[in-house]
């Protein structure tokens, strides 16, 4: 019951105010980039790019327990796959999309068979998967037809749909924001599965799970698989919509980072904890950067540590939990004892 609390059973309940409040919300949403100029759109994008990451990295690390550095390594394969066939070989950009997000789950599995075939858990996956983000970007450095250090620049064509290029924000607004949604209905799909318990039973206790019959070698491959599929994706995107990629940035360990801070922040192993942590940083980061930005240089930088530092201190389980416990489970725990004690006294009289 504890876990379940922290899904969307607790949050959302089928009744029609929830389904009212979804349904108005997802509007807003859709009809945003009406009244928003360019900057707001490009905060936006980057907001639900950042949330879509933490979602992938919440598959493996929040429901699976198993904690990747290297999720700079998938997101990188996406970018620069779905780049390269484009530039070199012509290939559709969506195609390439999808080609990217194979790959890049052919390589998370690859990584987790290593990794997970010896038994490597904890602080030494961690380690393992760190590494080989390290070493696919020194070969990225290397390798002739990656472009070397120079990265890859798409080239600019039509602006059309088929070709993911736009004049304006706005489509690359509805695409991200739709990726988004569609992976958070399969995270939720995911956590109220069979796969999901087992996930979490691998989190909480891998031998006790093993010992109940539960293939934990399978699972942890299924999961590291979809998390690093889906993280390709997001490096497609990302590539599309900057256009310019390089390995230093793609292959960045800052990335891996955010994508755990922020699905900490939120509370890790539940399905909407990474986009509640990833809008509240995104939030916080740019108040701070157009409040304190011009006071002092690197001011906003320290004030927003100080904040982040705050937000772990007194939400440790994350703010989506700490919300859901406050607002909706109380609740739910007061009206059943409501409904408890009218029976009782229905039936005395």
């Amino acid at each position: 019951m504890a876990m379940k609390s922290l899904g969307l059973t607790k949050l959302f309940p089928r009744s029609w105010k929830n389904n009212f409040f979804i349904i108005c919300a997802c509007i807003i949403l859709f009809i945003l980039p009406i009244w928003s100029k360019d900057y707001v759109l490009h905060f936006l994008i980057l907001a639900f790019f950042w949330a879509y990451l933490s979602q992938s990295w919440n598959i493996v690390g929040g429901f699976c327990g198993q904690l990747s550095f290297g999720h700079a390594a998938f997101f990188a394969i996406g970018a620069y796959t779905s780049s390269l066939l484009y530039v070199d070989f012509g290939v559709n950009p969506w195609l390439g999309i999808l080609i990217g997000g194979i790959v890049g789950s052919v390589i998370g599995l690859f990584i987790g068979f290593l990794s997970f075939r010896y038994g490597l858990k904890g602080p030494y996956f961690a380690l393992v998967t760190m590494a080989f983000a390290e070493l696919l970007r020194v070969l990225v450095l290397s390798v002739g037809f990656t472009h070397g250090p120079l990265g890859v620049m798409i080239p600019l064509s039509e602006p059309g749909l088929i070709n993911f290029q736009f004049s304006s924000k706005v489509p690359y607004y509805y695409i991200i924001l739709i990726f988004m949604l569609v992976l958070t209905v399969v995270v939720q799909k995911i956590y109220r599965s069979k796969m999901g318990y087992y996930f979490l039973s691998i989190r909480e206790n891998e031998d006790a799970a093993e010992a109940l019959g539960v293939d934990t070698f399978l699972y942890k491959l299924k999961a590291i698989s979809i998390s690093a599929f889906f993280t390709a994706i997001g490096g497609s995107f990302y590539a599309q919509y900057i256009q310019y990629i390089t390995p230093g940035e793609t292959f960045s360990w800052h990335l891996s980072v955010e994508m755990i801070l922020r699905t900490l922040v939120g509370g890790m192993g539940t399905v909407l904890g990474p986009l509640f942590g990833s809008l509240t940083l995104s939030f916080v980061a740019e108040v701070t950067r157009v409040v304190f930005g011009d006071i002092i240089p690197g001011i906003h930088m320290i004030i927003y540590s100080i904040i982040l530092i705050l937000i772990v201190l007194y939400f440790p389980r994350g703010i989506f939990v700490w919300l859901n416990e406050r607002l909706f489970t109380k609740r739910f725990e007061d009206e059943s004892e409501i409904q408890f004690d009218e029976k009782i006294m229905g039936e005395g009289e």
